[in-house]
């Protein structure tokens, strides 16, 4: 039990699947004294076997299968696993600040239609931002904002997006779909009516793993909408003047003053706020090395 425990502990770290692969292999080891892949294949991923084998808790028995190493121990460390209270986390992960901090982006969103918020948010932030519209061209304002928004949300994505979950939620779905696809081939309905449960309970973590997704996009808007709009109050409000300096853009040529449309009717310092940061942003991802996709690396 001393050398079992601790690998037992490490599976269970890696996920709950290992922890019930191996529970499946101990059953059926002890139903027939030893296990093959075969038996077991319809309930586990090749990995999870694989995985079971590198723990040193499945060993080979002289080539007639596999047998687990120490079950009592086992036995009883799944017991103990099971017996810590799993937290069930209705919010997704999400504690009291991150719904705190989730209100006060619903409220600031309100500035995009309220001129009273806007400026308020955009005096604000004024005290900071102010002497650097006054030392530097207002399309070099905009590019370093953009630069400050874009790592912003980089390294938020990268701090508090759990890409791990996402990654095994989307091989255990994988995984579902290629043991029904075995199913319907043998015609097994025993195991389609259990894959179909199994599916079932996959949808509900899906809108767990949704909620974890969007939660560092609200830390992520409740920097980056003051830094907006700033912007937007120094175009449309007292900030800036209207006969800004006149700006060339690529392609389009020069633009006499932000308010002008370039693209459609996207005004031209939006667009170059966005032409910014979307170039800044896959600059920093690939200087940091920051994974924000699941898969990607």
């Amino acid at each position: 039990m001393a050398r079992t425990a601790p690998k037992v502990e490490r599976l269970a770290e890696d996920g709950e699947a290992l922890t019930d692969a191996l529970q499946e292999v101990l059953t059926v080891a002890e139903e027939k004294g030893t296990v093959t892949w075969s038996d077991v294949s319809d309930e586990m991923t090749s990995g999870e076997w694989g995985r079971l084998i590198e723990s040193g808790l499945l060993i080979d028995a002289d080539g007639e299968g596999f047998v687990v190493e120490d079950p009592d121990g086992v036995r009883e460390a799944l017991d103990e696993s099971d017996a810590v209270p799993e937290e069930e986390d209705d919010d997704g992960g999400w504690t009291t600040w991150d719904k705190l901090a989730g209100l006060a982006t619903l409220g600031m969103f309100a500035g995009y239609s309220l001129n009273s918020v806007r400026n308020a948010i955009g005096g604000v932030l004024d005290i900071a931002l102010g002497p650097l519209a006054d030392i530097l061209p207002f399309y070099v304002v905009i590019l370093v904002l953009a630069v400050i928004t874009g790592a912003n949300s980089t390294i938020l994505q990268d701090n508090l997006m759990d890409m791990s979950g996402m990654e095994q939620h989307q091989e255990k779905m994988q995984d579902i779909q290629e043991r029904r696809k075995k199913a319907k081939e043998r015609d097994d309905q025993e195991a389609l009516d259990r894959l179909e449960e199994e599916q079932m309970e996959m949808m509900g973590d899906q809108l767990g793993m949704f909620k974890k997704q969007f939660r560092p996009m609200v830390w992520i808007m409740v920097i980056n909408i003051p830094i907006f709009l700033w912007l937007y109050w120094m175009v449309f409000g007292p900030g800036l003047t209207l006969e800004a300096p006149v700006a060339v853009f690529p392609i389009y040529g020069e633009v006499e003053a932000w308010r002008q449309g370039v693209v459609g009717p996207m005004q031209a310092w939006i667009v170059w706020y966005f032409l910014c940061s979307l170039s800044f942003t896959q600059i920093i991802r690939k200087a940091l090395n920051v994974q924000t996709s699941p898969g990607a690396g």
